[in-house]
């Protein structure tokens, strides 16, 4: 697996070869999020649903296509991922509390959810796609891209054809929830989160202040108390505390919310690079198969939950669209949905899927007789 950021211990024991080879990833790094912003802008021009995601990931996805040298600019993602975090949090308050009553619902057929979701996109890379068992299943689990990948990879999966697949996953369900929303159930959304924008100086110096320690608070605590999806979940307990307490009462500024997602979007159109592309051509049309299988389920359980329990059919759709969490909470956030459920349904969602895939593959495997 390609680390992007050695620990200091490991850059101090560098070449001076090595250390220039690293120095040059800097420009493509830049050019992978100038072609981001450009695209996002485009996207933003021509009225594309979520374009400050959706154009960064389609443009670096086409210049990974083209063999362009760019590169993930993942050293962001530890500084960019606390943010939305904290972002995320501030749409927490009081109120929620008294909503908890209508989550049982959504909590109660999440792992029949997962279960019928995962099972048809283990099919899809089963008998379309050929994969091993071990590959297809790990592919399959709607979990987090980093986790399968490496749960795969101890069970003696492919570690490329899961990264892979989970890259292009997440790509295809964005690509589609934001059409969806925009095309079938009609929410627009200029991609920031708000009617209006907010400016760098509508909040105060205290409050910059509290929600920076958010952030490095949030990231630290979250990570020590082994939270799951620890640098975006402990940030958004904290802000949202905040928040509740009425210590901050403002929104984010809307230029971090866009930057946030050109960010986010560049990362995953970059993750096809060094990818052949008969690789990515076949990737894409499987997490295609896969993802619009696991979303058309997505879509008849929200109308479920929608017709018992009155939420709203689109956070319904969201809290059990199979992308990440970051990336789905960005979604709720920019399309003006309830941020605090659909993120607390993507983190039990991630939970579960970690917990329960190995026990669940040991189990197959058992029975199998292998």
């Amino acid at each position: 697996m390609t680390i992007d950021t050695p620990h200091p211990m490991v850059r101090a024991c560098w070449t001076h070869a090595e250390v220039m080879d690293a120095q040059s990833d800097y420009p493509r790094m830049l050019l992978a999020l100038t072609i981001g912003l450009v695209s996002g802008i485009g996207a933003y021009a021509v009225g594309l649903p979520l374009p400050w995601m959706l154009g960064p990931m389609i443009g670096n996805t086409c210049a990974a296509m083209l063999r362009m040298p760019v590169r993930a600019p993942a050293g962001l993602r530890p500084f960019v991922i606390p943010v939305i975090g904290v972002m995320l949090g501030s749409g927490v308050t009081a109120e929620v509390f008294d909503l908890l009553g209508s989550w049982v619902l959504t909590l109660v057929l999440l792992p029949v959810f997962l279960a019928c979701a995962a099972g048809l996109s283990f099919l899809v890379y089963r008998r379309i796609g050929k994969y091993d068992a071990v590959s297809a299943y790990y592919a399959a689990m709607p979990g987090g891209l980093n986790e399968m990948m490496l749960l795969g990879a101890e069970a003696g999966g492919d570690e490329r054809r899961i990264a892979l697949a989970h890259a292009a996953r997440i790509l295809i369900v964005i690509t589609f929830v934001a059409l969806f929303f925009g095309l079938v159930l009609g929410v627009s959304s200029n991609g920031t989160g708000a009617s209006n924008w907010v400016a760098l100086n509508a909040i105060g110096i205290s409050d910059y202040i509290i929600l920076g320690g958010c952030v490095a608070l949030g990231a630290w605590g979250g990570k020590r108390l082994r939270l799951p999806a620890a640098p975006v979940f402990g940030p958004l307990l904290l802000s949202g505390a905040t928040h509740i307490l009425g210590w901050v009462t403002v929104a984010p500024p809307t230029i971090f919310i866009i930057a946030a997602q050109i960010s986010i979007g560049t990362i995953i159109g970059t993750r096809f690079v060094g990818a052949t592309l008969a690789e990515i051509r076949r990737d894409l049309l499987l997490a295609t198969l896969s993802s619009l299988a696991m979303l058309c389920v997505a879509v008849g359980f929200a109308e479920f939950i929608a017709l018992q329990s009155g939420i709203p059919l689109s956070q319904a759709f969201l809290a059990y669209s199979p992308g990440g969490l970051a990336e789905m909470s960005l979604l709720a956030l920019a399309l003006d949905q309830d941020v605090t459920y659909v993120s607390i349904m993507h983190v039990i969602r991630i939970t579960l899927v970690i917990a329960a895939a190995p026990l669940v593959f040991a189990v197959l495997l058992q029975n199998s007789g292998k």
